[in-house]
C-alpha cells in the first residue's frame, strides 16, 4: 500500500477512535439512577477566580447506588464546591458538613429518562457525524491520491473497502456505546 494512503487511513483511525472516545465521555455526563464520579466531569468551580474542573479539586466516594460523597482537597473551596454542584443541571441538592459535600441524587422520573435518552441519541448521532465527516475527508485525500496518479485505481478502491469497514467498526462502537446508555437509563 502507498504511503499517502496509509497515511490517509491511519490518520482516519485516529480521528474516529478520538470521536468514539468524545462520545463515551459525552455520555458518562448523562446522569443516570446511580451516583457516579463522572457524571461531574464536565462540572467547573470557579477557584480563586479560576474555572476549575471540580475532579482537580476534590475526592468522590460512591457510598451506595443514590450516594456521593464529595471531599474537597482543599476546605476554604467547600462554599464554591457547593455552589457549583447548586447551580448544575444535574438535579442535586447538596449538603454541607462542613468537611464534605454529600449528594442524594433524587429518583429519576420517567419523563426525565426520556430527555436523557434522547439526549444521549443526539450526542451518540453526532459521533456518527463526525465519524463520516472523518471517512470523508480521508476519502477525497484517497481520491486525490488516485487522480494525480500516485497510486493506482485498484489500490485506491483497496483503500476505500477498508476505510468503510473502518468507518462501520467505529459508528457500530458509537451504537454499542448509545445502547449501553439507554439500558443504564432504563433501569428502575
Amino acid at each position: 500500500m502507498s504511503e499517502v494512503i496509509e497515511m490517509a487511513l491511519m490518520e482516519a483511525e485516529e480521528k474516529m477512535d478520538k470521536a468514539l472516545e468524545v462520545a463515551r465521555d459525552d455520555m458518562s455526563t448523562i446522569r443516570t439512577g446511580r451516583a457516579h464520579p463522572g457524571m461531574f466531569a464536565k462540572l467547573e468551580v470557579d477557584y480563586y477566580g479560576s474555572p476549575t474542573p471540580l475532579q482537580q479539586l476534590a475526592s468522590f466516594t460512591v457510598q451506595d447506588a443514590r450516594t456521593l460523597l464529595i471531599t474537597p482537597y482543599d476546605k476554604s473551596a467547600l462554599r464554591d464546591v457547593e455552589k457549583s454542584l447548586r447551580d448544575s443541571d444535574l438535579g442535586a441538592n447538596p449538603s454541607n458538613d462542613g468537611n464534605a459535600i454529600r449528594i442524594v441524587m433524587p429518583q429519576l422520573t420517567e419523563e426525565r429518562r426520556k430527555e436523557y435518552i434522547k439526549l444521549a441519541r443526539t450526542k451518540g448521532e453526532d459521533a456518527k457525524v463526525s465519524v463520516r465527516n472523518i471517512r470523508r475527508h480521508a476519502k477525497d485525500a484517497i481520491d486525490r491520491a488516485v487522480k494525480d496518479g500516485d497510486v493506482g485505481e485498484d489500490e485506491g478502491t483497496r483503500a476505500e473497502k477498508e476505510l468503510e469497514s473502518l468507518t462501520k467498526k467505529h459508528v457500530d462502537a458509537v451504537d454499542e456505546v448509545l445502547r449501553h446508555k439507554e439500558t443504564e437509563l432504563l433501569e428502575v
